[in-house]
């Protein structure tokens, strides 16, 4: 049986609470819910968020944006991007200068540098690296002072009291050697990683996919758990010639291949550190090369945990790094060569913390306790306003705060197509190419951006985004089957031109002239929530300006993939980010050879035209330049008049940072952009207290409250003493 509280128990609790609030009530102004040790707040760490764990950090499989910032941090390929120029220049990082190949032709005779495509043979990137750059503190080169390896010879009993890496008690370094690259250019080809670029590059490097069927031979014979030692194995495409030289040697004339030298791909890898993840018990652990990269690159992963927070410390082996001098015009004036020359990197760490909803890590950001942020849907009004010449601008809230805005036009497209194997809407003939046309101007793109991307992307002219080699400006620019060119800007065409294209394609007001029959077209899509009603129903609208009956066929990701794959589907939204910024890496998508149905490439609209393929054969190996332009011109013009895709849009990326963060670029190319950014604490923790000060009221109010309902309990308090003492 429950005792019953009497009015001096109900007094002491609520004396309990009011102790409580008083104590809150005393703690320090310095933010109540500043969600980091005050001992921090004088510390260059620079704070931001992640919403998922990174699948891969291994170079040898990592191929997305969610990885690259961790990786790029991290692993050091041979080049990277300047971070300032525009465009975009591929510049030294380890190796000593931008490496130029060699050409040589079946004889082996050396050709000019200006040869032709046909005949190059070969194609010889000799690379020197920087010497005394060394590796970050790491388990794997940890050895005792008779020159043993403390960790190399483990087995599952010696990582019971092991969870994660930092459990390792010793470290160790050594110099980057031309080996390490060889080394992870091997690993590409191994049959347990699963390189995504295995296939393309086995097409280029010589010996490559020879060296992958050994591979699997050698993998199909050993045990599971065996350690495949690649330094045993020596192939003809990638060459150790001494310490710090290497060799890289590819089967033809193919100029974009020192871009995925920039990749993490061509990162190096130690095979010490290769041995040590591959010993009994560590997969099991998550010790691996996934959890736990190994770099020379400024910063180090020293905390990985995916339900809280992943943590990059400045590397202490790290032989630093200038500034840049140089940069673009508005660059000085932006504040952007304050620091030229300056020695790299200026932060000490970056806490990335787990945020899986939006508005929260928004909130956050606008309290000053994430450094930058992007915009999502729900808060870009509350951020961004358009004048009345359609320019995006802050609102009066961002400027008060002193938030800065960065815009760019991201190297990207987000495309209609039309499966060109279709019997209706693919193909060459007149009718179904003038029906892609109408399609094409009836798809009002600028609306689109406009409702559901907040404004924020440019209609889009072709396949090449602003900032890639051959995308034109102005009235060269645009797709005049699509636009006209009206008062100095592109202008959609009408849709009477649409709908009379449509009667010249034999189909008016959406009706087959021969049998009356509704056009009925079907429409692909991966359903998203309910969120993508909206869209779908807006496509249906631009459809049915024209006539036509379009059917949503909304499934799961796999199924939509596998609908593409198969070649089955009619048309689908897809897009595409740049790997490297050349015309090359977008024109590939309308390649015939790879068309989707037939190499499984990624020309998912299996679009081919043998003219466009024999241009796109020749502008690949052409260096830029005006007769690279003319070429891309008339390939462009080829894709316009056929109309694979209804082109779609490129989307523009919007980036907010309070003006404590610094040296804040966009870079569309570079993933290695930490160690540019510089941090003033103290600025931001003035902001933070002053835009983080407690809402006391609420408090006072309940205090009020609480003393006066204490009132009743202290009188019968004391009268059950004075009833008690007579």
């Amino acid at each position: 049986m429950y005792k019953q509280r009497t009015p001096v128990d109900k007094a002491r609790v609520r004396l309990s609470l009011l102790s409580l609030l008083i104590v809150l009530g005393a703690c320090s102004d310095s933010g109540w819910n500043n969600p980091y040790p005050s001992a921090d707040s004088t510390k260059k760490i620079l704070y931001s968020s992640f919403t998922e764990r990174p699948k891969h950090l291994d170079p040898v499989s990592s191929y997305s944006e969610n990885e690259a910032r961790f990786t790029a941090q991290v692993y050091e390929p041979l080049v990277q991007y300047h971070y300032l120029k525009r465009p975009y220049e591929l510049i030294p990082l380890t190796a000593s200068k931008v490496p130029e190949p060699v050409f040589y032709d079946a004889e082996g005779r050396a050709l000019a540098n200006d040869a032709d495509a046909q005949d190059v043979a070969r194609s010889v990137y000799r690379i020197t690296i920087g010497k005394g750059i060394l590796f970050q503190p790491h388990p794997a080169f940890a050895t005792s002072d008779a020159g043993q390896f403390h960790y190399h010879d483990l087995d599952v009993s010696d990582l019971e009291t092991r969870a994660v890496l930092a459990d390792f008690q010793h470290t160790g370094t050594r110099e980057l050697k031309a080996a390490d690259y060889v080394y992870q250019i091997k690993r590409l080809m191994h049959p347990r990683l699963h390189s995504p670029i295995a296939g393309l590059m086995s097409k280029y490097i010589l010996g490559l996919k020879e060296l992958g069927e050994r591979l699997r031979t050698l993998d199909q014979e050993s045990s599971e758990d065996a350690w495949l030692d690649l330094r045993t194995l020596d192939f003809p495409g990638a060459r150790i010639i001494d310490d710090y030289t290497l060799e890289i040697t590819i089967t033809e004339k193919y100029p974009q291949f020192r871009y995925w030298l920039a990749m993490p791909f061509f990162a190096p890898v130690p095979w010490e550190a290769d041995y040590f993840y591959s010993q009994p018990g560590m997969k099991e652990r998550n010790i691996t090369l996934d959890w736990y990269p190994v770099g020379t690159g400024p910063f180090m992963l020293t905390e990985n945990n995916p339900n809280r927070r992943m943590i990059l410390e400045r590397n202490p082996n790290f032989r630093g790094e200038s500034y840049p001098t140089q940069g673009e015009a508005g660059d000085r004036e932006g504040g952007l060569l304050e620091d030229a020359g300056k020695t790299m990197p200026f932060i000490d760490s970056a806490y990335y913390s787990l945020e899986k909803e939006a508005i929260p890590a928004w909130q956050k950001f606008l309290q000053g306790y994430f450094d930058a942020s992007g915009i999502v849907s729900d808060s870009f009004d509350q951020a961004v306003q358009f004048s009345l010449e359609g320019d995006a601008q802050l609102t009066d809230e961002m400027v008060a705060q002193d938030i800065q805005l960065a815009t760019a036009v991201k190297t990207s497209i987000l495309y209609m197509g039309f499966n060109m194997a279709d019997e209706v809407v693919g193909g060459d003939a007149q009718a179904a190419r003038l029906l892609r046309r109408a399609i094409s101007i009836a798809v009002d793109y600028e609306e689109f951006i406009s409702i559901f991307q907040n404004g924020r992307g440019i209609a889009s002219q072709g396949p090449l985004p602003p900032g890639i080699f051959g995308h034109q400006h102005g009235e060269a620019g645009i797709n005049h089957y699509v636009y006209d060119w009206v008062d100095g800007a592109p202008q959609r065409k009408s849709i009477e031109n649409a709908r009379a294209l449509m009667r010249e394609a034999g189909y008016p007001d959406g009706r087959n002239a021969a049998t009356g029959e509704p056009l009925v077209l079907y429409f692909e899509a991966v359903s998203s929530g309910a969120g993508s009603k909206a869209t779908f129903n807006w496509f249906r609208k631009q459809f049915d300006k024209l006539g036509i009956e379009l059917v949503v066929r909304a499934t799961d990701y796999n199924r939509f993939q596998e609908k593409i794959r198969k070649g089955t589907g009619q048309m689908f939204i897809w897009g595409w980010n740049a790997d490297y910024p050349d015309p090359e890496n977008f024109m590939f998508l309308l390649y015939g050879p790879n068309a989707k149905i037939d190499s499984q490439g990624e020309n998912a609209v299996n679009f081919r035209n043998a003219r466009f393929d024999e241009l796109f054969v020749e502008m690949k190996s052409m260096t830029n330049g005006a007769e690279r332009q003319q070429v891309i011109d008339e390939m462009v013009e080829i894709l316009r008049r056929e109309s694979p895709w209804a082109w779609g849009l490129h989307p523009t990326g919007y980036s907010l940072y309070h003006n404590w963060y610094g040296n804040s670029k966009p870079n569309l190319m570079a993933r290695n952009t930490l160690k540019y950014k510089t941090i003033d604490p103290e600025l931001r923790t003035q902001k933070q207290a002053q835009w983080s000060k407690p809402v006391l009221w609420p408090i006072v109010v309940a205090l009020a409250f609480l003393a006066i309902s204490l009132v009743p309990a202290i009188r019968a308090y004391r009268a059950s003493q004075e009833a008690a003492a007579r």
